[in-house]
């Protein structure tokens, strides 16, 4: 397999290249007879060959050939692709040494005399296989003294392959990579955007399973997609019955759902986030007393299994927005999500973080910690990488890919991710428009039109132009 992508490449083109050869000269070949010996006299007789018509039926076939490999690449892409991990692998092998040899002595068959040649009298057994959009790397553990090392093989076959590492198992007699394959191929439409069961569709084979899992944090510089992967989450949620709030202390696009959303859910003032944060906080508090005083609560079991509505809380720039805070304020407000991260799981409060940075001052005493899904989308630095990941072997590539960035689904193990596809034209507000129907019923468009008094009994004025 050393060679197997030339190999693969000569097996297309030399017989293609001889067949247009035959075609090409079938009717021109001098020798008609093989047994006159003065045919042969003029055939090789170079000065009375048609150099001009040789030529060109050589480019032609050079041509032809080269055409039908190309052909075959694109049409058999996938099939290239693998053949290429595979030589590289083998390669791997050769160029670390992970094999053993010995001269042996042997009789030339041209003279009497005696030449030494090299055999390989060890080399490991390694398997690839693609399977359900994975790559599993095989390589036998078989107490060579090349064992040690097979095992510290995730970061080259990840780099290597340019995919991500998804985990890595010892087998009996076998260690076993997995990979993710062409990561790009399994990224979804936002129609295909679901919540069931505690679950959130984000990718084919990428979940955000937020009730085992809870909160979301997400980093990204402008242009890399952050705004519309919070859109798509929004969504998702509110056609799930959801209930939300979104803190947008920007005044930016989350805030313009205010136009869409009724009172009370969309704020993007000072006074207004903290107080949806104290009042998430006792809501939350008050939420844990009435499932306990219900006929079917269950000791360990969390809201779903009472039947209860999850709360969403999204929260873009929250790094911006402790910036602008003073120091007691500041306390009052990490006080208030360190409350959320810590208890919402059991009483259905989530939150959707999103930050250009996520500072570790403001995602301090734990809290971090408990954003157990994490995305970063479009372009970073390493110390952005850091910020969100830690401390991680893993070598970090940017692409101007919109929505394309890396996510920790809560293995640890950090994989490219794609955000859902968002068509040319999608309409945000409509869809969110329809989707809070089934939440806050037919009347919300009347109430975040101002119709319907706030909180703070100021009716017609939104929270935004407080």
């Amino acid at each position: 397999m050393r060679h197997a992508v030339w190999t693969a490449g000569l097996g297309v083109f030399v017989p293609v290249f001889l067949a247009v050869l035959f075609y090409s000269f079938k009717d021109a070949f001098p020798i008609s007879q093989w047994n006159d010996w003065e045919q042969y006299k003029v055939f090789i007789a170079f000065d009375s060959w048609n150099w001009s018509f040789l030529l060109s039926r050589l480019a032609v076939a050079l041509l032809i050939a080269a055409a039908v490999v190309g052909i075959v690449y694109l049409a058999a892409f996938d099939q290239f692709k693998q053949l290429l991990h595979k030589q590289k692998i083998a390669r791997m092998f050769f160029s670390n040494r992970y094999y053993e040899q010995e001269n042996i002595q042997t009789e030339s068959s041209w003279s009497n005399k005696t030449v030494t040649k090299r055999k390989i009298t060890y080399f490991p057994r390694a398997y690839y296989q693609v399977k359900d959009g994975y790559i599993y790397v095989r390589i036998a553990l078989d107490l060579s003294r090349f064992q040690a090392r097979y095992l510290e093989l995730s970061t080259d076959l990840e780099n290597g392959l340019f995919c991500d590492l998804v985990d890595r198992e010892v087998e009996e007699g076998f260690v076993v990579f997995k990979l993710l394959y062409d990561v790009s191929k399994n990224r979804i439409p936002i129609q295909d955007v679901q919540v069931k069961n505690g679950s959130m569709s984000l990718m084919k084979n990428v979940y955000w399973e937020f009730d085992k899992l809870p909160h979301m944090l997400i980093a990204g510089g402008t242009g890399g997609g952050k705004t519309y992967f919070i859109l798509t989450i929004i969504q998702a949620v509110l056609k799930s019955n959801a209930e939300i709030r979104i803190l947008d202390p920007k005044n930016a696009d989350l805030a313009d759902l205010e136009a869409v959303l009724p009172k009370g859910v969309v704020y993007s003032k000072k006074n207004g986030i903290m107080m949806c944060l104290r009042k998430s906080v006792e809501g939350m508090m008050n939420r844990s007393e009435e499932m306990k005083q219900m006929p079917n609560y269950k000791t360990g079991e969390n809201y779903a299994y009472l039947g209860l509505p999850p709360m969403f809380i999204f929260f873009d720039e929250y790094v911006a927005f402790m910036d602008l805070l003073e120091p007691q304020e500041r306390m009052e407000a990490l006080g208030y999500m360190k409350q959320l991260v810590m208890l919402g799981r059991q009483m259905g409060y989530f939150l959707v973080l999103g930050a250009q940075r996520p500072d570790a001052k403001y995602l301090a005493d734990g809290i971090r910690d408990q954003f157990n899904f994490r995305v970063t989308l479009g372009k970073m630095s390493e110390s952005g990488y850091g910020m969100m990941f830690g401390d991680v072997d893993k070598t970090f590539v940017n692409k101007s890919i919109k929505g394309r960035g890396y996510a920790d689904t809560g293995t640890s193990t950090i994989s490219e991710f794609y955000s859902p596809l968002v068509t040319k034209g999608y309409d945000f507000m409509e869809e969110i428009k329809r989707a809070q129907v089934r939440v806050y019923g037919a009347s919300a468009t009347a109430v975040a039109s101002g119709s319907v008094a706030t909180e703070t009994g100021t009716s017609g004025r939104s929270e935004r132009s407080e």
